[in-house]
């Protein structure tokens, strides 16, 4: 796969960037209900900060810090996340991501689409940053 390239520069770079690229993934997760952006992108974001990190620490200490398998289960689990929000108000009498009809105690109706689609947005996060990690490690594997 991707061995380590010795290079102070790139180690530097990389060790400033990634948080950087961290903190404004969680920034477009975060506003992305109020303008552009959302889970989406601020999934891909994410996921190109693992990435780089890949690229920059090769595969063994990369691998340490982001595991694939932790990969896989960060796609399975937003999918899951994202399908049972979906599905629960509809066993609440809604129609399928009816955010209105979550059954949630003790939350208004504003509140509850609110708390509806930042769940949404973050199962989507959790499940795009999973999938292009996976996607990056097994084109990488391949190109061996």
């Amino acid at each position: 796969m991707i061995e380590r390239y010795e290079n102070v520069i790139i180690d530097i770079v990389c060790s400033v960037m990634v948080p950087l690229i961290q903190l404004f993934a969680l920034y477009v997760v975060v506003h992305g209900h109020y303008g552009p952006g959302g889970g989406f992108q601020g999934g891909v974001l994410f996921a190109v900060s693992i990435i780089l990190l890949r690229l920059c620490l090769g595969k063994e200490a990369s691998h340490k810090k982001f595991p694939p398998k932790l990969a896989a289960a960060l796609a399975a689990s937003g999918m899951l996340v994202y399908m049972l929000t979906g599905l629960a108000p509809m066993a609440a009498g809604g129609a399928f991501l009816d955010y209105g009809h979550l059954p949630i105690p003790g939350v208004s109706g504003a509140e509850l689409r609110f708390l509806g689609i930042t769940i949404v947005e973050w199962s989507i996060a959790f499940s795009v940053c999973g999938t292009m990690v996976l996607l990056f490690d097994v084109l990488a594997e391949g190109m061996r």
